[in-house]
Order: structure tokens, then C-alpha cells, then sequence
């Protein structure tokens, strides 16, 4: 019945993807490949995600013969079948089993033509003014102030049609809001980047009707209608150095799985460089590289927010796999809570799909099962750490595995311990005050509690340890932070690496900490700004406006 309903949506809505390739467009699959190739461009960018995607359509603009690399599958509305199994094999990486060195810590991530911006829930936040004026103080960025990133942020909302989501919240998200109002916190709406949405609820699988104006509907395709090349399935492998520049790109094709080297080789030969891979594949791509790093910053301070949540059982129907997954949010933790004193955290609600949720929901056996029968009553609230403020919250490092393949090793201190447990009381707190019936932490020593008196028992008793306290993480950061002096970043504010003049990094690797808010839209306002200069650096004219 899925399959039927999903091919009729499939009919229903045109697939740009589909009607270019028709026209031409230049797209090839590398697993395809039988022999060795040698390419040459202007500019390579490597990743297709917010960052990679944007700088893609405003370089091809300029005249530029652009070349973008993606390791992961092309994937069209065509194949988005709202089902998790196909979702999570074909469009995250290492099948959404991505985790840190000793497992503490689940971590989502797209690896697909489109980046994560194909997968995730559409939350759109402009990078929050102290997080702005942290990065001024600290690493010396100046010109990104909230009067400095306004108009990048401006042309990317209008590009991507960044809006108020006028639906009301589904039942998940107004538990939320229902418990806010009654404790007196604060909370607000999340904008969504969306367009004639049908409010179907399973954004995390990839929009089968393309209402969510993620990069593989918008900045792409408009890229390669401009004549711009695709090629999917090959791996970025290392940088060939010649002095301070690039000579050239070596990368290997995947086999028709996606996950392992042909043994066919592309080399990519370009006048620029952009790294736009994430926070994880760019410092391992260029660790592999052995890219200079005199100052012994590649890869540290990657922050990842964090993640800890609380599930309950409501009255009513929840039905938290129905409608947009996330609609409202509350700061009221975040913006209490100087830079100076215990972490912050932001309060949102995620989807409730059967294959996410249980391997989020504690215990095993028949207890386990007994709660995915309830899955339909089950309302849950997740808390995002706001990390790399505070000297022992500095996130943590990327690493090589044996294989060269890229893995963070990051450490949950007392620090952010004492951060999971706060932020477990008060989303407690909030979903009894919405009229839970039950409330349990996400915890392998949990049991179910009937008032929030209970709850805090519970709590004060719990202790907070990795294997025990689940963590789970969908925004990864920094890596290599931009920064306005030599000796505290990878790359300077324009972007460009301060070692390699023709490497530049053009998304949320460079932030050099957590943003405090789902990190899309900060994404897209620095790629605009970075391109633009780009486009001023390697053509010397002003850049067209993104939108």
C-alpha cells in the first residue's frame, strides 16, 4: 500500500532530475566507469550538501566550468519510498550507523546527491547573534556580525524559500508547546525551508514530492542546467600538492554498492578547490592529504550538539510519524545560560518513525517491545548541547582509521553529564506538564514515572555514563575553523585555507563552534558569503545574487 501511494506521489510530481538528465545534463554514475579518467575544471567542489550545493549554482552563474564530486548515490524523488529501510541504506552515511570511537554517540548524516540538506527536517535558524559575537571575540570575525550576515542570510531564505510553516503543529510538537505554556518557558516556531509542502511528515527519507527545497530540487539542478558536471559514487581521496597550491585531486570510483574502491581512478585537475564534504569527511580528506597544519588545529574542536532526549506516554493519540516533524522549539535553557557557566541547550521534538525511534527507546526483550506497541501514544523531546563554548566543552577530534577512512573521537565529561541531566529534568518537566501519563528517560536504567516527583527521584539516582545514557548527534561542526589569525584556524574568513591558496572549506566544518541551533541555514548564509568572494577572487567581478 506504501509502494502504491508513494509511485502515484512520484507521478504526480515533476522530478527536475529526471526531465535534465533527459535534456543532458551531464551527470555519471562512477561505479559505472571501466577505466581511469582525467578531468579538468575551473573549480571542484567535493560534497553536494548546503554547502557544496550553493556554491555549485552561484559559480556556474558566473561563467565558471564547475565540477562536483559525491560520494554518495544520486537519488530522485523517484526512488523516495517514505520507507526507513530504503532511506537509511541509500542516503546516510555508513547507513545512519555512524558513531564516535568508543560508540557513545549515534551520528546522523546524508551521503547522497543533496547532502544531508535531502534527509533532514527542514529546521531553518539563522546562526544566533552571541554565537556571532563569541566568534568575534574569540576568533577574531569581525565582519560576521547579525548586521554583517544579513544579507546572505536574506538571499539565501529567498532562494530556498525559508518561510513560517502556517500549518499547525502536529501532536508531538504541541505537547511541546502545551507544556511551555504551562511551566511559563519560552518556546517559539521553527521556520521551514519548504515549498507547496504536503505535510506528509517523512522529510528524514528523502521529499518524495520535492516540497522540501533541499539542494538536490534547487541549487543543483540550477547548477547543472548552467552546464556544470556531476559525478556520483567516487570518493575524494587526497590532494596532490605543488608548493602552496593544489596540483591535483586524486579520487577513487565506488562499485555499484556505494561503499568500496573499483579500482578505477579519477583525477581532477582544477584552477580551485572547494572542500564542501562535512565536518567529518573534509579534516579526514585532508588529513589524508597531509595537508600543512603547522599550528595542530586539523580536525580538533568538532562539535556535534550533543543530544540526549525523553519519551512519554500521552492520553491521546500522538501519531508523531504524521505531519511536519519539527515545528516548535524552546531556547528558554539556551538563553538562560551564559558562555561562561553550565552548557545550554536547545529543547525540539523529532519524527516518531518505528525503525528511528527504536533505536532510540531504551531496553530490549518483551519491555522493548511492549513500548513500540504504544509507538503511536509515545510523545518525545530531544535536547541539543550547545558545545565549544566552554573550556571543557571543546568537542572533539577527527581521526584516521587504519583504512584512512575518517572517525570522531569525542569525550562526554562531567561537563556535559551534568548538561544531559539538567536538560532530561526539564523536558520531563514539560511533558507532564502537557499531560503525560507516563514519563521515562532515555536510559538503560530507566522505568516509567507517574509524577514529575518521581521523575526527579529517578533522575537524582541515574547516573550519567556512556552505554547507559543514550547520545545521539545530527549536527556535526568544525573541524576546520575558520578564524581570523593563522594560528587558530585552518581557514581565514574568506574561506580559503590559510596554508594552500587555492583550497577553500565552504560549509559547517568551518564553524568554530557549535552554532546552538540546526546548523542548515548558517550553512547556507556563509556558503552565499564565501562564494561571492570566490566568484570576486577567480573572475574579479561582483557575484550575481543567489536569489
Amino acid at each position: 500500500m506504501q509502494d502504491t501511494t508513494t509511485n502515484t506521489l512520484n507521478q504526480l510530481v515533476p522530478d527536475p532530475f529526471y526531465e535534465g538528465l533527459q535534456r543532458g545534463w551531464k551527470a555519471v554514475d562512477a561505479s559505472t566507469l571501466k577505466e581511469d579518467v582525467e578531468l579538468t575544471c575551473d573549480v571542484v567542489i567535493i560534497g553536494t550538501g548546503a554547502g557544496g550545493g550553493i556554491t555549485a549554482e552561484m559559480l556556474t552563474k558566473a561563467g565558471l566550468d564547475v565540477l562536483l564530486i559525491e560520494e554518495g548515490p544520486l537519488k530522485t524523488s523517484r526512488d523516495f519510498k517514505m520507507r526507513e529501510s530504503d532511506a537509511f541504506s541509500k542516503l546516510y552515511q555508513e547507513s545512519g550507523g555512524r558513531t564516535t570511537t568508543d560508540k557513545s554517540i549515534s551520528i546522523f548524516q546524508g551521503r547522497a546527491v543533496g547532502g544531508s540538506t535531502a534527509v533532514n527536517w527542514t529546521s531553518s535558524f539563522r546562526t544566533p547573534g552571541n554565537t556571532l559575537e563569541h566568534w568575534r571575540q574569540v576568533y577574531g570575525l569581525d565582519g560576521q556580525t547579525v548586521e554583517g550576515m544579513l544579507p546572505w542570510f536574506e538571499q539565501a531564505e529567498r532562494r530556498l524559500n525559508v518561510g513560517d510553516w502556517a500549518v499547525p503543529p502536529n501532536q508531538n510538537n504541541d505537547a511541546l508547546k502545551r507544556g511551555c505554556e504551562k511551566l511559563g518557558l519560552s518556546f517559539g516556531y521553527i521556520k521551514r525551508n519548504v515549498r507547496n509542502c504536503w505535510n506528509l511528515g517523512y522529510c528524514g527519507m528523502g521529499c518524495p514530492v520535492n516540497a522540501k527545497q533541499s539542494m538536490l530540487v534547487t541549487c543543483i539542478p540550477t547548477a547543472m542546467e548552467a552546464g556544470a558536471r556531476l559525478y556520483s559514487r567516487l570518493r575524494a581521496q587526497r590532494f596532490v600538492f605543488e608548493g602552496k597550491r593544489v596540483n591535483s585531486l586524486v579520487c577513487e570510483a565506488l562499485g555499484p554498492e556505494g561503499l568500496f574502491a573499483s579500482g578505477v581512478k579519477v583525477r581532477v585537475v582544477a584552477k580551485h578547490y572547494v572542500a564542501a564534504g562535512g565536518a567529518i569527511n573534509n579534516p579526514g580528506l585532508l588529513l589524508r592529504s597531509n595537508t600543512p597544519d603547522p599550528h595542530r588545529i586539523l580536525g580538533s574542536q568538532t562539535t556535534l550538539h550533543p543530544v540526549v532526549a525523553v519519551a512519554s506516554l500521552m492520553p491521546e493519540r500522538v501519531d508523531g510519524f504524521n505531519g511536519a516533524p519539527q515545528t516548535v522549539y524552546s531556547d528558554h535553557f539556551m538563553n538562560t545560560e551564559g558562555f561562561d557557566g553550565r552548557i545550554g541547550f536547545k529543547i525540539e521534538t523529532p519524527p516518531i518513525h518505528p525503525v528511528l525511534v527504536s533505536t532510540v527507546l531504551p531496553g530490549d526483550g518483551e519491555s522493548h517491545q511492549q513500548m513500540m506497541k504504544r509507538l503511536p501514544d509515545i510523545h518525545l523531546q530531544i535536547a541539543l548541547m550547545r558545545d565549544g563554548f566552554h573550556e571543557q566543552s571543546k568537542g572533539g577530534q577527527i581521526v584516521l582509521q587504519k583504512d584512512g577512512s575518517p572517525i570522531i573521537d569525542y569525550p562526554l565529561n562531567d561537563y556535559i553529564w551534568d548538561g544531559a541531566r539538567r536538560a532530561m529534568m526539564a523536558m520531563g518537566e514539560i511533558q507532564f506538564a502537557a499531560g503525560a501519563k507516563e514519563v521515562f528517560p532515555v536510559h538503560e536504567r530507566y522505568r516509567a514515572t507517574k509524577t514529575f516527583a518521581e521523575f526527579k527521584t529517578l533522575m537524582s539516582e541515574l547516573k550519567m555514563e556512556k552505554g547507559m545514557t543514550k547520545v545521539f548527534c545530527a549536527h556535526v561542526m568544525g573541524g576546520c575553523r575558520m578564524s581570523g589569525t593563522e594560528k587558530n584556524g585552518v581557514v581565514r574568513p574568506d574561506g580559503v585555507h590559510w596554508q594552500i591558496e587555492n583550497l577553500s572549506v565552504h560549509d559547517g566544518s568551518l564553524f568554530p563552534t557549535s552554532i546552538g541551533a540546526n546548523p542548515q541555514l548558517s550553512s547556507f548564509g556563509q556558503a552565499t558569503r564565501l562564494s561571492a568572494g570566490l566568484i570576486k577572487q577567480l573572475t574579479g567581478k561582483e557575484a550575481l545574487p543567489l536569489a
